[in-house]
């Protein structure tokens, strides 16, 4: 008889032969100088890479204009494959599945700094799907495994099919976006058009690049992020899922709001696709372990307690206690000050 799956059970992603199920999340950390992956770039992720394990690098850019945070790395040049391939390398040489995020920040949210965003054109489009094919081919390039199509967290894709809203402004202007879209600018718009222009294409254009068994797309369909929401953001999210699935994308990765985990909001989702279901959105140990059980999900990602434990998976095995994380040090530049200094098992614990 079969044992019951939990968070350490061993599981095959397409291909890939996983030694458990916890995923180290794509974590922005702002430490890849002039966008360049670093020597200590190449630490980080050597401490947490172990055989089986799959680890999803943080976002990086796929053009100059794709940047939003300072110090983040890119995948747009040659300078920028060749600063990531000592990084993978590290990482396949502890035995661990390495895939890249990639990012386009897009609008900015009219709070920052950045200003008020320019409008966006019909014609810009392919260039910006191009850039996710190059950023891909890139990746791959560099020795990547995979990557990971950012379609969350109200970033470029996940804005082009959300209706955005300025929230803040005493008067609020009109939205810079031509009629494309998003439900706001054109009512009568079909769920198909409003996602096609962007996420379908971007997704389309990266599995024809690098190969279906080498994409994965992150979504988050629940939660509100830099200003932006929609009217029906469970729908369009799941008719970009239905149309993964028929790609034969490899993985899903779904963003729960922290307070709804195990909510079984995302049960939808993952009836809809038939690959790999991974769910990320504060999950512990316990959490994960029921979700997997239950066939809620496959994989369960995690980020603040990965990055605070570069041994997560080890410390789940033998229920040891978990080093605090120090949100203070989440974006800083600093190389090793809550980046490479979080201590492993038997070492002295780390004091938030």
């Amino acid at each position: 008889m079969e044992a019951t799956p939990d968070l350490l059970t061993p599981y095959k992603m397409g291909k890939f032969n996983l030694a458990h199920r916890v995923v180290l999340a794509p974590v922005t950390r702002c430490r890849s100088y002039e966008n360049l992956a670093q020597p200590h770039n190449s630490l980080y992720y050597e401490q947490r890479a172990a055989p089986g394990v799959l680890l999803i690098a943080e976002a990086s850019a796929v053009s100059e204009t794709a940047t939003g945070y300072p110090q983040v790395p890119g995948l747009w040049s040659q300078e920028q494959v060749e600063a990531w391939k000592p990084v993978v390398d590290a990482v396949h040489a502890k035995g661990a599945l390495f895939f890249c995020q990639l990012w386009h920040t897009g609008r900015k949210p009219p709070t920052t700094e950045f200003g008020a965003p320019p409008r966006l054109e019909e014609e810009e489009i392919p260039q910006m799907v191009m850039d996710f094919r190059v950023a891909a081919r890139n990746a791959i390039r560099a020795g990547f495994d995979g990557v990971e199509i950012h379609a969350a967290n109200g970033f470029l894709v996940n804005q082009l099919f959300l209706f955005f809203v300025d929230i803040g402004r005493v008067n609020s202007q009109p939205l810079r976006l031509n009629r494309l879209v998003n439900d706001g600018l054109n009512d009568s718009s079909s769920l198909e058009n409003r996602c096609s222009r962007l996420a379908t294409d971007v997704v389309a254009a990266v599995v024809d690049e690098v190969g279906a068994h080498r994409v994965g797309v992150r979504l988050s369909p629940f939660a509100g992020y830099t200003d932006y929401t929609d009217a029906d953001a469970e729908a369009q999210a799941l008719h970009l899922v239905h149309f993964m699935d028929k790609l034969g994308v490899l993985y899903c990765h779904m963003v729960e709001p922290r307070k709804c985990v195990n909510g079984n909001r995302l049960s939808p989702f993952r009836e809809a696709f038939k690959g790999t279901f991974i769910v990320n959105g504060g999950y512990d140990q316990e959490e994960g372990d029921r979700v997997v059980r239950d066939g809620y999900a496959d994989l369960v990602s995690y980020g603040r307690l990965f990055l605070a434990n570069p041994d997560l998976p080890e410390r789940f095995r033998k229920k040891a206690g978990l080093n605090k994380y120090d949100r203070s040090t989440f974006y800083t530049s600093d190389p090793v000050v809550g980046y490479t200094d979080y201590p492993f098992l038997g070492q002295e614990t780390q004091v938030a």
